[in-house]
Formats: structure tokens, C-alpha cells, sequence
């Protein structure tokens, strides 16, 4: 790893570039001269910058450059956010702007833990008020070792990929996912990774020394002594039993007191100061309440959760639903399956390029009584939808198994704590109504913490919203009953014991198989069949050389396929093809199509099909779905056949034989020789063959060779109607007037004049007719004379 400074972006209070193999970030960071009016908290914002230029990519649509910042990008800023928030003084209300700009991506070292390390590096080096370093690093775990930062290839082997923040005495942040990991082994990847931030937070010590800069001077805001004491005399006489009662009711009294002191003091004392002071009592309160006498604001023990019901299947058209209810905190899940043809296509530094499992969460204003404009989702939907997709994505079945795209929807309805582990309840709720063979049932929970004074500490299991703000961390935990797939932790204070992590993930533990055994007496197992609104997968497989043969010019094959059975059609690389429709006979159809376009027809093989074009020369039967044939005039019926509608029409049912498939792969087909009952043809030549009426056969390969011997007197060239000539030399051939001579077989002339007499009547008259060459050929006369010598093929062939 290499930190440089002062050769970029030199007018920013603090800028620094880091380099870890060949990914390279620069971190700038900037502050404003006065504070912001107005607000009571840290305006502290994080834009995390990806430049597909840096791994050599041009951004997708019509403007081809960045737009919003993707999913991982938001995920990475408030990987930055969360641990250096905590480090600000109290008070500090400067707007401040840390911009983190990925220049280069080598598409093997992750840059969002480089971008925390840029950004602790860039404010102790500025003159902004922040002087504790802080680092950040990757952990996984692989045959047994931890590793630091694994690349994104090692991580496919890795059993979990723990992201810890900390500074050198404690631990600030935990992002962790995990293929169902032990609490022991998680807590040990946290202790393995705060080992290794201590010596890169050495190296930022030592920039930091080298080129830091005076810090401006700040002076947090404090209640005067004289609005502390008025307030405490105030609330001294006043029941704060009111903690106890529901959050709306709380929220009401709460607002009751605070204008109730506003109108008594307000004309002694600051209003601002005041009000400060009142919420520094309620904290402490609350506070004590939970330290020393062991009980929450709504009466809980710390290690009771609140009442949990659940329910499935609410939604009827739906493909799974479930609504996770604990507390006044509410989750309703939706679950949609899809083809693979609709996973999420990738445009970002990572070397993924799509991903078949989403999970998005919705905060809508309700959700907590507010009015709000309702837009596109916030960087803590978008936080927190990952994190329940994290936990869940263990347990989804490989494609292998369920060839599904599958989408989850979490809609807040109430909330008052932990949604995001609610949404990873009912999500689970909703992927078994679904059908969806997952692995493991997944549930959990939010933790708390409350610190006091020396080594006293409680651990809340379930926090509710007033012990979210008003405590000192907040330790989300989600799993199987065998262990750990998703942890995230936040801190308020400079750090926590790694004591205080394990006693927290054990209590976790006990909180996860609780709310399991609930959500299992609801439905113990997911449904043994899906929705009969989801659409059923199919797979079948082709050999690769024939993909061109369903995909077609353009797509055009495949697009038409789509059209006529409103499948869902997605073609891999290695000859597999899945179909998908909640129509099985659409599905059935879809597949018959595909088949019949890469199935090999056999010279021999005897079809029913349907006539769909007629032409001059012959009619085209449609053997198998999107395969069609030629049958030749003189292949159509027993006797001499001018024009193709004297005996079928276009839609006609009509059984036929294949007697060539060339070597373009276009077929030959005979009517007549099914008539007949004649052998199959021998693809390669030999001598004639009889036909099942004892007649000598004329042919000595495929029924390709008709008129060969034409009509007595002339010999082969001068019969009646000549044959259509073998299709090797491209496309199917123009009808062959017999002016040519060409003899078309090496077996013996065929009656004179080429004609046959029509079963039950006499034989037809000889007539002139059209040479279709130019000429014409007069009926015969007199006894049909000797066969011509054979002539040699023409040697040319295109």
C-alpha cells in the first residue's frame, strides 16, 4: 500500500491518493468557513466517484458517461461515512465534503476500503477537526487462515468477507457476509482485522506527521449551567413514567414537555439551550433506567424481544408473500421469479456482470407517521436492501438447480426498529410461500448497547427506536440456525471491546433461534410447488454448433419464437437453453420449436407436416417447428403432377419421406415415395433399389433424380418433363426441362415421355408442352430406344 500527497487536487484541505496493487483512489476532503444554520446534526456528506475509465471501460447508454452512483458505490460511501462520523466533535455543524475518486481499478483489489483509509488520511493531514486516524481492511477466510484484503477471485473461495473499520484502541465498524460462519470465527476475523489496521494506521501517522496542518479551532456548543439547572429543576417535579408507554403516546407527552418548558422558561433562558438540555436529561434517564435498574423504555428486560407474528401468502396474484410483524416494527416482502434473461445487468468496477438475486427495501413516510416527498431510494434504502440481500444470498438455491431470476421487494409498513432485519425475516416468509428451495431458513436481529460509567454496560436485544438513538451501538445480526451470513455494526462511541463484541454476538445468537421457531411455526418449509402464476423454468440442450440456428440473423429466429409463444427464451454459451412460461402447452411449444430447429433429420425419416408455400416447382412442408422441406413436383403424387395445387394447398397435412439433406442443410422431401411404400433411400448412392410393388428402382441415391431418362426417340434429353436438378449446386434448383439431356441417375430410362399414368384411369395422352427452358418437346413415337451412355457430373459446384 502507498499513500502519496501533495502532487493532486492541491487547493482541497486535504488530499491524498492510495494505491493498493494497481487500484488507485483519491480521497479529497474539503469543509465550509461558518456552520450551517439550522440543523442539529453533523452535515457530514461522502460522494464515492467510480470512473468505468479506470478498468478500461466505456460507460453503457445513449450519453455514454457515469450517471448515479450504483449499488456498490453507495455501499462504499457509507462504508467511509459510518466510521469516521463517530471521530467529529460534538457540535461540529461545518458542512463537510469528502470526495472519494476511483482513477484506477485493476478488477482484483477492492478500492472501497482504500477510499476510508484516503479519507482518515486527507482530514488529520487538513486543518477540519479530526485527529484520530482510523483504517479500514478486508478479511476473509480461506482453507482455514484469514486473509487481508482477498481479491475479488479469492473471495469465491472464501468463507466469509469481513469489512473492519477501526482506530488504533478499538473497533468502530463491522460490514461482514458470510457462507454460514461461526460466531467464534467471526469474532476472530474481527480481532485479525484490527491487527492489521493498526499497522496501516502507523503509516498514516507517519504522513500525517510529515505534512499535517494546524487545526481551526472549535468550541463545542454547551447548555449554559443556568438552563441545566432550571431544566432539572423543572423535570425534578414532573413522572417519567411516561418512557413506558408506546411510542406514539411517548412521542406525544415528550412533545407536550418540551412546550410546556418553552412557555415557562423561555423568557429566562436561550429556547436553543433549553430544549439541549431537556434532551441531555431524557438520554440520561433513559440511560440509568436501563444501567441500573435493568429496564427499557417500554418495560422490556435487556435480553426481551418484542411479540413477533407472522403471516404468508397475502398477496393472491403475487408469486410469494410474507409479512414480518415484531413490535410496531412491520416488513411485507414480495417475491417475483423470472427468467435468467432478466438478472441485473452490471455496469461497474467489479468484475460481475450481472447478478440473478435482488433484494430492495422501501422506506416509505408512513412508515413513521411523517409527509415527505416520496422519490428515488435513499442511500439507507439502498444500504439497507444490501445488507438483507446479503444475508439472504447463502441460502438462495444455485442456478443450477433453480434456474430463476429472483426479485425481493420489502415494503416498510411500520417501523420502530430494525427494519432492515425485519425485511430479512420476512423475506425469508416470502421465499418459502414462493416455492423457492432455499437452503436454510434466515432471521435477524438488532442489538444495542448502552456504556456508563468504568466497566458498566448493558446489551439490549430488539432495540426499539428511542434505545437506537439515544444508545451507543447499533449491531444488526442475521443468520441460519447454524450460523452467521450477514453482521453490521455502527458505533456513536470511539470504539468497543472485542469482550463486549463476543458477549453481543452470543446474546444475538439466542435472539436469532428465538424469532426462527416463530417464523417456522408459520410455515415450517417452503412450498413444495410455486405459484401457479410463476412462470415454469425448462431446460433443455442443444449442441453448440446450432445456436446460431435458434438465435438467427439478428436475433430473428429467436425474437419470432418469442413472439409466437410468449416464452421466455435465454440461450448460454455452452448449448443450454432455458424456456420459461406459466403456460406449460406455450412452454411445450417453445421447446418443440427449438428442438425441431437443431434436431438432425435423417435421409429416411418419415414426417407428417404441414404445406406452407407453393411454388412452380414443388410445395414446402413444414416437418418440424421452424424446418420446412422441398418436395419436387415429380415427388408429390404417383403420377405426372404440372402444377403443386393440383394436389395439396397451403395448410395441407401431408406425410413425407426425406430423401437428401444437403450439405448446406437444406432438405429434400417425397410425397410420392411414402405413396409408394418405398425403402429408405441410401444416403450414399449404390445400386437401385425395388420398389415395394417389385419395379425396378431408377434411382441409386436419393430422390433427387427424376426425368434422368426422358422420353423414347430422344433418350434421356428428349422426354417429356426433365428432372430438377441435385441441389449441390445451390439453393433449391429451377425446374429442368428435359432440352438439356442431362441424365439425372444411373438407373434405367423411365417410361416415355416421363410421364405416369394416374392410379385408376388411363394413361394420359402425350401433348406438347412448355420446354421450361425455352423449347419444346413433342410426344413421343414409336418404341422408347436404348438408354444413353452415362455422362460424367459436372465438375463445377458452388
Amino acid at each position: 500500500m502507498a499513500i502519496e500527497v501533495g502532487r493532486l487536487a492541491g487547493q482541497a484541505n486535504g488530499a491524498v491518493t492510495v494505491r493498493y496493487g494497481d487500484t488507485l483512489v483519491l480521497v479529497t476532503a474539503c469543509t465550509s468557513q461558518h456552520p450551517r444554520e439550522g440543523v442539529d446534526f453533523l452535515p457530514l456528506t461522502i460522494d464515492y466517484e467510480e470512473r468505468l475509465y479506470a478498468a478500461g471501460k466505456i460507460p453503457g447508454g445513449w450519453f455514454r458517461r457515469e450517471g448515479r452512483p450504483s449499488a456498490d458505490a453507495t455501499l462504499a460511501a457509507r462504508l467511509t461515512d459510518r466510521p469516521l462520523r463517530p471521530l467529529f466533535p460534538k457540535g461540529y455543524r461545518n458542512d463537510i465534503q469528502i470526495i472519494v475518486t476511483v482513477l484506477s481499478a485493476d478488477q482484483e483489489n477492492e478500492p472501497d476500503t482504500l477510499a476510508t483509509i484516503g479519507a482518515s488520511t486527507a482530514l488529520c493531514m487538513s486543518d477540519i477537526p479530526f485527529e484520530v486516524p482510523v483504517s479500514s481492511v478486508h478479511v476473509g477466510y480461506i482453507d482455514g487462515e484469514y486473509v487481508t484484503n482477498p481479491t475479488f477471485s479469492q473471495l469465491k473461495q472464501s468463507l466469509l468477507d469481513v469489512v473492519v473499520a477501526s482506530t488504533k484502541d478499538a473497533v468502530l465498524m463491522v460490514e461482514a457476509g458470510a457462507r454460514v460462519a461461526s460466531e467464534e470465527t467471526m469474532l476472530k476475523a474481527i480481532t485479525f482485522g484490527h491487527e492489521v489496521n493498526r499497522q496501516i494506521i502507523a503509516l498514516e501517522e507517519e504522513v500525517i506527521a510529515a505534512v499535517g496542518r494546524p487545526k481551526a479551532e472549535f468550541t463545542p456548543p454547551q447548555a449554559s449551567e443556568g438552563a441545566r439547572d432550571a431544566v432539572a429543576d423543572f423535570l425534578r417535579s414532573r413522572d417519567w413514567d411516561m418512557l413506558a408507554s408506546v411510542k406514539e403516546e411517548r412521542e406525544e407527552a415528550l412533545a407536550e414537555r418540551r412546550q410546556e418548558l418553552l412557555e415557562r422558561l423561555g423568557d429566562l433562558h436561550n429556547p436553543d439551550q433549553l430544549l439541549q438540555a431537556f434532551d441531555e436529561a431524557l438520554k440520561k434517564e433513559v440511560r440509568r433506567n436501563i444501567l441500573e435498574e435493568g429496564r427499557r423504555p417500554d418495560g422490556r428486560r435487556p435480553d426481551e424481544i418484542r411479540a413477533i407474528s407472522c403471516e404468508v401468502g397475502l398477496l393472491p396474484r403475487t408469486h410469494g408473500s410474507g409479512l414480518f410483524t415484531r413490535g410496531q416494527t412491520q416488513a411485507l416482502t414480495i417475491a417475483t421469479l423470472g427468467s435468467l434473461g432478466q438478472e441485473q445487468r452490471l455496469d461497474g468496477l467489479e468484475p460481475e456482470e450481472s447478478k440473478r438475486f435482488l433484494h430492495h427495501y422501501n422506506f416509505p413516510p408512513f412508515s413513521v407517521g411523517e409527509v415527505r416527498r416520496v422519490g428515488s431510494p435513499s442511500r439507507r434504502e439502498v444500504g439497507h436492501g444490501l445488507l438483507a440481500e446479503r444475508a439472504l444470498e447463502p441460502v438462495i438455491p444455485s442456478e443450477e438447480d433453480f434456474p430463476y431470476t429472483i426479485r425481493l421487494v420489502s415494503e416498510v409498513l411500520s417501523s420502530n426498529g430494525s427494519t432492515s432485519m425485519a425485511s430479512a425475516c420476512g423475506s425469508t416468509l416470502s421465499l418459502m410461500d414462493a416455492g423457492v428451495p432455499i437452503k436454510a431458513p434466515v432471521a435477524g436481529v438488532a442489538m444495542g448497547l448502552i456504556m456508563g460509567d468504568g466497566d458498566r454496560y448493558a446489551i439490549l436485544t430488539d432495540i426499539a427506536g428511542l434505545e437506537d438513538a439515544m444508545g451507543d451501538m447499533d449491531f444488526k445480526v442475521a443468520g441460519t440456525a447454524e450460523g452467521i451470513t450477514a453482521l453490521q455494526m455502527d458505533i456513536k462511541v470511539k470504539g468497543i471491546t472485542l469482550e463486549v463484541l463476543e458477549k453481543a454476538l452470543a446474546q444475538a445468537r439466542e435472539a436469532r433461534l428465538f424469532i426462527l421457531d416463530r417464523m417456522l411455526e408459520t410455515i415450517p418449509a417452503s412450498r413444495p410447488e410455486l405459484s401457479r402464476y410463476a412462470p415454469r423454468m425448462y431446460r433443455i440442450q442443444i449442441p453448440q454448433e446450432k445456436i446460431g440456428m435458434v438465435i438467427g440473423p439478428g436475433g430473428r429466429v429467436i425474437r419470432s419464437i418469442i413472439e409466437e409463444t410468449k416464452c421466455s427464451v435465454d440461450v448460454e454459451d455452452d448449448g443450454t437453453v432455458l424456456i420459461g412460461s406459466s403456460a406449460e402447452e406455450m412452454a411445450q411449444r417453445a421447446i418443440s420449436i427449438i428442438e425441431g430447429l437443431t434436431k438432425e433429420v435423417t435421409v429416411g425419416e418419415i414426417y407428417t407436416g404441414k404445406v406452407t408455400r407453393l411454388t412452380s416447382f414443388g410445395a414446402f412442408v413444414e416437418i418440424l417447428p421452424g424446418k420446412d422441406g422441398l418436395v419436387r413436383l415429380p415427388d408429390l403424387a404417383e403420377y405426372q403432377v404440372d402444377r403443386p395445387d393440383e394436389v395439396v394447398r397451403v395448410g395441407d397435412e401431408v406425410m413425407v419421406m426425406v430423401i437428401e439433406v444437403d450439405h448446406m442443410g437444406r432438405i429434400n422431401l417425397s410425397r410420392r415415395a411414402v405413396m409408394e411404400g418405398a425403402p429408405p433411400p441410401s444416403p450414399e448412392g449404390g445400386p437401385p433399389r425395388p420398389m415395394a410393388d417389385g419395379r425396378p428402382g431408377g434411382r441409386s441415391g436419393p430422390y433427387r433424380d427424376r426425368g434422368g431418362g426422358g422420353g423414347g426417340g430422344g433418350g434421356g434429353g428428349g422426354g417429356g418433363g426433365g428432372g430438377y436438378g441435385d441441389r449441390q449446386r445451390g439453393g433449391y434448383d429451377r425446374p429442368g426441362g428435359g432440352g438439356r439431356g442431362r441424365p439425372r441417375g444411373n438407373g434405367p430410362p423411365g417410361p416415355p415421355g416421363g410421364r405416369r399414368p394416374p392410379p385408376g384411369g388411363r394413361p394420359q395422352q402425350g401433348r406438347p408442352r412448355d420446354d421450361r427452358r425455352g423449347g419444346r418437346s413433342e410426344p413421343p413415337s414409336g418404341p422408347p430406344g436404348p438408354p444413353p451412355p452415362p455422362r460424367p457430373p459436372l465438375g463445377r459446384r458452388w
